[in-house]
């Protein structure tokens, strides 16, 4: 008895050995804060912690934004890779088990045995017929996981069922960014689309009147090409709006997946699309927790080195134990008894003595794709890194830009009023007041692209800060 003891506890300690390395994350291969950030203002929020229906204001983006996680196929794809990749990781955790199995069969079988007499001895044969019946319950070449083998390949398959979940949430949050980016795009379109088609209004009408002008001697010819040259571009400007508001209303429904709403919520102005406090930067190592593509990468590191582990593995010898118990007779009437009953056990090794390299080839397959997991996961944190630097350089000085140009804007727009006082007063000459007016719009049009862009960038930090990513902010 001690003896079996002994065994039994050598044998569990074996089985409590790990091959694979211990997972440690790499360490971040960025600086400690983002160049150039500000100081956190007072009221800012911690954009993992923020609902993509509370960030967005507008009802109908709102509206959009649900419909596209609901219908577009490409997240479609990526909720049904995840239960891929949960079904592969419950196969590879059910090896860790036996499997036990029921067999019942009747057999009726006939014998030729030398010998005999009459008919058959004739031919030197005689015949018998025999009947066995048998139920046994058994388990079939289950392998005593001693090294870890069947252990790594389980956790190797958790690890990639985790990383294709956070490759979901990250693809989630990818087609928010999109649906937005996309949604802002369209309303300044229209908004452009407004102002083009007011100027191009004001320009037949300026061609009109110096036509008249011209006409009765009043105005030169220079004049005259010069309003419908004016009058060309703003027409031209207002075919290239129309063309790209037609592109990205068709990339909105490719988003989306379906044919949105006839009758959808009413917009918001562009100015009160987005959430009002400003968000949080944080520090670069926060990203490790928020960004499910970073924990992604380092899921898809952990399944690397759990192969280590099953390659290692492969250089002891695999010991699988087979076995039944159940009842066999001649006779089907008292089958389950006491003196029927039969049982067998054998365990089984094997190893593979020459392999010509083959384990260690795969063992150095595992090493490699080790080292290209800890480059991936790098490259995934300095990837993010750089995506959350770009926005706050874009919310800093988008917003100066913005200022500016809205000085501009006033500016330019005091030029024209004056130039048009001016010119009723006969100071100046036509030519100016067009000018002015062609100043006017190209600033106006430049504005309405800055504040795209300003909201654009807004949403590409939200995003890049692992926006509604924490347990409950979900929606």
């Amino acid at each position: 008895m001690p003896r079996l003891l002994l065994i039994a506890i050598g044998a569990l300690w074996v089985a409590g050995c790990q091959l694979a390395p211990e997972h440690r994350r790499p360490l971040l291969p960025t600086v400690e804060h983002y160049p150039g950030a500000l100081e956190p203002q007072q009221g800012s929020v911690v954009a993992s912690e923020i609902t993509w229906p509370a960030f967005f204001r507008d009802p109908r983006l709102r509206m959009l934004i649900g419909t596209a996680l609901e219908y577009n196929r490409d997240m479609r794809i990526a909720v049904l890779r995840v239960e891929e990749a949960r079904g592969q990781y419950r196969v590879r955790d059910a090896e860790r088990y036996p499997t036990v199995g029921l067999d019942a069969a009747a057999v009726r079988s006939r014998s030729n045995i030398p010998g005999g007499t009459g008919a058959a001895a004739a031919g030197g044969l005689s015949g018998g017929i025999s009947e066995r019946y048998s139920v046994e319950v058994g388990v079939t070449a289950f392998e005593l996981d001693f090294w870890g083998r069947v252990r790594n390949l389980s956790e190797a398959a958790r690890a990639e069922y985790l990383a294709t979940v956070q490759a979901q949430r990250a693809f989630q949050l990818s087609l928010i960014g999109d649906v937005a980016s996309t949604y802002m795009a369209i309303r300044s379109a229209e908004q452009r689309l407004q102002l083009a088609l007011s100027t191009v209004e004001n320009r037949r009408d300026e061609v009109r009147i110096s036509k008249v002008r011209l006409d009765a001697g009043i105005a030169s010819a220079l004049e005259y090409n010069q309003a419908k040259a004016l009058l060309a571009q703003a027409e031209t400007q207002l075919s290239e709006i129309r063309l790209l508001l037609a592109r990205q209303s068709n990339y909105l429904r490719l988003l989306v997946g379906t044919v949105p709403d006839a009758r959808p919520p009413e917009p918001l102005p562009l100015n009160r699309q987005l959430l009002e406090p400003a968000l949080a930067a944080g520090l670069p190592s926060q990203l490790l927790y928020s960004r499910p593509d970073i924990i992604a990468a380092e899921e898809r590191l952990r399944a690397a080195r759990a192969n280590i582990g099953v390659a290692r593995a492969a250089f002891f010898p695999r010991i699988s134990l087979t076995g039944s118990a159940g009842y066999a007779s001649a006779e089907l009437d008292g089958l389950v008894s006491g003196e029927n009953r039969i049982w067998s056990i054998g365990p089984s090794v094997s190893l593979p003595i020459f392999d010509f390299g083959g384990r260690r080839a795969n063992l150095t397959v595992a090493e490699a794709r080790e080292n290209i997991a800890v480059a991936e996961y790098e490259r995934t944190v300095q990837a993010a890194f750089r995506e959350v630097a770009d926005a706050l350089a874009g919310r800093r000085y988008l917003a100066e830009q913005l200022a500016r140009q809205e000085g501009n804007v006033r500016t330019l727009r005091n030029i024209a009023e004056l130039a048009d006082v001016r010119y009723d007063e006969g100071v100046v000459n036509f030519l100016q007041v067009l000018d002015a007016e062609r100043s006017l719009f190209d600033a106006e049009q430049a504005l309405l692209q800055i504040r795209r862009a300003q909201l654009e960038n807004l949403v590409a930090l939200y995003v890049s800060l692992g926006g509604g990513t924490r347990a409950g902010a979900e929606q």
